[in-house]
């Protein structure tokens, strides 16, 4: 299926086995490329940061990551997509995939990174480096990635990590560079994944705002977004 539409920005209607393939043909090809896992958040901040919604037009997969994305697909563009393809889910099943995966690790507090990386490993992975992501100086960091050479670049830097990836993307080295949230935290043990049957439901984020305060102030952009789909629909 084609690319679709959503609020001005691109969304690939893939399901994970189909995420799969097409990351499989660019571990094969030449160049970087960008994967974005696009949520209800991401949507929002996109409307307003230039740089942010640059890097999703310009990224060559966007996945549904989120029930409120299958939620506007289906409000708006009357596709009924199968399944959310999230940032954790797809990291998983890279590893499970792909066992082997020159893997580099960027972002979380330091420590994070290094403990997310034994995991990893443990997964499948072969993690070539791994830094945290409190850092100023942007140059030093590219330039250990690009000498490493990873297939995968997975970087878990919140606000920052699309638009790092999209500015630094002629440089990096790797053949797919992928924001992944928390996922980090997530395998370094920092942080747990909501109970299955909230996963299966698509509440996994309602429990996260619900339960985590520091996420509150991130709930607004749920109802924008929200807002924005209805005002959209008419």
């Amino acid at each position: 299926m084609e690319r679709l539409e959503l609020l001005g920005l691109p969304l690939d209607p893939v399901d994970m086995q189909e995420a799969l393939e097409r990351i499989e043909g660019f571990l094969r090809g030449e160049g970087t490329h960008q994967v974005v896992t696009l949520n209800p958040e991401i949507a929002v901040r996109a409307q307003e940061d230039e740089a942010l919604r640059r890097a999703i037009l310009e990224a060559e997969l966007v996945t549904p990551d989120g029930v409120g994305i299958l939620w506007a697909v289906r409000r708006l563009r009357g596709v009924a997509l199968r399944e959310r393809v999230t940032g954790v889910d797809l990291t998983l099943a890279l590893f499970r995939r792909f066992p082997g995966i020159r893997a580099y690790l960027l972002g979380g507090r330091p420590g994070v990174a290094e403990r997310a990386a034994q995991e990893a490993r443990r997964l499948g992975a072969e993690v070539v480096g791994f830094h945290h992501g409190y850092f100023q100086e942007e140059e030093g960091v590219v330039e250990d990635i690009r000498q490493k050479a990873p297939e995968l670049l997975l970087v878990g830097m919140g606000e920052r990590q699309e638009v790092f990836i999209h500015r630094h993307k002629p440089h990096l080295g790797a053949r797919v560079a992928m924001g992944v949230g928390g996922t980090l935290d997530v395998l370094a043990g920092e942080a747990q994944r909501p109970p299955a049957w909230a996963q299966r439901l698509g509440l996994e984020w309602l429990l996260r705002v619900g339960l985590d305060p520091k996420r509150w102030r991130r709930a607004p952009r749920l109802f924008r977004f929200a807002y924005l789909v209805l005002r959209e629909k008419g």
